[in-house]
């Protein structure tokens, strides 16, 4: 103590780069490979949280990494710029030098794309490791002292044994220990997640140097999270929880998907099951919004790689049981396709078909498996002609529906995107849709006018009044006919 005050003792280490010696005044030297919708946001929340680390992020992409050096990051999520502001250039830092940042790194996190395969053994349902492999490979090559390397990437269950195999395989006398920190982000709230999270799983091997490693890992996220929620497993169990949650998650969105498709049979509101069954402690009541269904780059992804899983190993009943939560998915798009024929006199050739919103959820620009997708090039396969609008995602979407062929055009301004259309379907749950004046909307659309609630966000008994013929998931139609 000095003047009352606590002084801050920084590990100063040397660290040899290309160019001779440089003194770095970090405890830890952190490298993240990938500037994702992962990589990006949970690197950028470390180094807020925790100034006496130095954490870069790499990416073969360099003009994603020269967003992210700017003021228009490539991804869009609420307070994300507000952490990149704070923490870059004082710790913070995004580079294309993938070699010189391996060199540098004490420890590793690897948060690389892991598509669905669309070749070979497994195609539409395992996952595509080529870009994790090639990753393991250039860690070994360009590694001269010892790493920790941490999984973020969604991987199949017991993937870790095939990256110690790969990282070892020259037997150079470095040591690496791996572990699996899997990402539980919800886009939109990946900020609030990352800094309030559930919990944090770190998985590792039950062995001396793989509970040391896995101690280091411990010791970041302790920073800021409570002790309590930081849970530690055997390195295959924590893979296998992230492919376990995010079907859970799935499983419930399209069971009261199913149940929407009986209450517009029976006069039930679905709304009002849901809640019903939420309310039971047991139950819950989140992911219980009956919707056009659900998308995102990991739900449908990580079940497609449990039921591959699950035939692997001759667990055929498991394996159908989960491919079963992708087909009620399925199911719901076409259903709602086939709603709008039947209500708009069985043809849609020529119509203007408004959609409100084509990211995959609120709050975010990915599209990514989004519903709306597949339902554009459905109402575009029957000759419809369509306005897109979105306030963040209207650039994916004119890259999700390049060279499909049909008439699209692209609105930011939602009232806008409706004048002269038949009918306005709602694909997104951004809060905008609930507060447009549709009084105004109606006025300018063609009549018979027409709203279908993809997301049961609106007010139909209100929208019905107005004039609209309404068609929510789930619910008995209002319609004037």
């Amino acid at each position: 103590m000095v003047c009352g005050q606590v002084l801050k003792i920084w590990l100063i280490t040397v660290i040899r780069s290309e160019d001779g010696f440089f003194v770095s005044e970090f405890e830890k030297d952190i490298l993240c490979i990938g500037a994702g919708y992962v990589g990006g946001p949970t690197m950028a929340m470390i180094a807020f949280k925790c100034p006496q680390y130095k954490v870069t992020v790499v990416d073969i992409n360099e003009n994603r990494i020269s967003r992210w050096n700017s003021g228009n990051l490539p991804i869009y999520e609420p307070g994300l710029d507000e952490i990149v502001e704070a923490a870059r250039g004082r710790n913070l830092f995004f580079s294309a030098d993938i070699k010189g940042g391996i060199r540098r790194a004490d420890i590793i996190f690897v948060s690389v794309n892991t598509p669905t395969k669309t070749f070979g053994a497994g195609a539409g349902m395992a996952a595509d490791l080529q870009y994790w492999e090639r990753t393991a490979r250039e860690i070994r090559e360009c590694s001269d002292s010892p790493k920790i390397i941490v999984e973020k990437s969604t991987l199949p269950v017991r993937t870790a044994l095939a990256m110690e195999k790969i990282l070892t395989a020259e037997n150079n006398g470095i040591n690496f220990d791996v572990l699996s920190n899997p990402e539980f982000l919800a886009e939109g709230s990946a900020i609030k997640d990352l800094e309030d999270p559930d919990r944090v799983l770190v998985g590792s091997r039950e062995t001396p140097a793989g509970l040391k490693a896995r101690d280091q890992l411990v010791e970041i996220y302790a920073n800021w999270v409570p002790k309590d929620r930081i849970l530690t497993t055997n390195i295959w169990s924590s893979e296998l929880s992230k492919l376990v949650s995010n079907a859970f998650l799935a499983q419930r969105i399209s069971s009261i998907n199913s149940i929407s498709a009986l209450c517009e049979k029976t006069d039930a509101d679905v709304t009002e099951v849901s809640r019903a069954v939420g309310m039971d402690s047991r139950v819950g009541h989140k992911f219980l919004n009956a919707s056009v269904g659900f998308g995102g780059s990991c739900f449908k992804k990580d079940i497609l790689n449990l039921v591959y899983l699950c035939r692997h190993y001759g667990l055929e009943e498991v394996a159908d049981y989960w491919d079963g939560v992708l087909r009620i998915n399925d199911y719901q798009k076409r259903r709602f396709i086939l709603e709008m024929l039947a209500a708009m006199f069985n043809t849609l050739a020529g119509k203007r078909i408004c959609m409100f919103g084509f990211a995959f959820k609120a709050n975010t620009g990915d599209t990514r498996e989004s519903p709306a997708i597949g339902i554009a090039g459905r109402l575009l396969e029957e000759r419809a002609e369509l306005v897109i609008s979105d306030p963040k995602a209207l650039e994916n979407a004119r890259a999700d529906l390049k060279g499909i062929p049909g008439k699209v055009s692209y609105e930011e301004d939602p009232y806008a995107a409706a004048s002269g259309c038949d009918a306005v379907a709602v694909m997104t749950e951004w809060d905008v849709y609930r507060e447009l004046d549709y009084s105004a909307i109606f006025r300018s659309m063609s009549k018979p006018a027409y709203i279908f609630d993809g997301r049961n966000i609106l007010d139909h008994k209100r929208l019905h009044e107005i004039g609209f013929n309404v068609f929510p998931i789930g619910k008995v139609a209002l319609t004037h006919f």
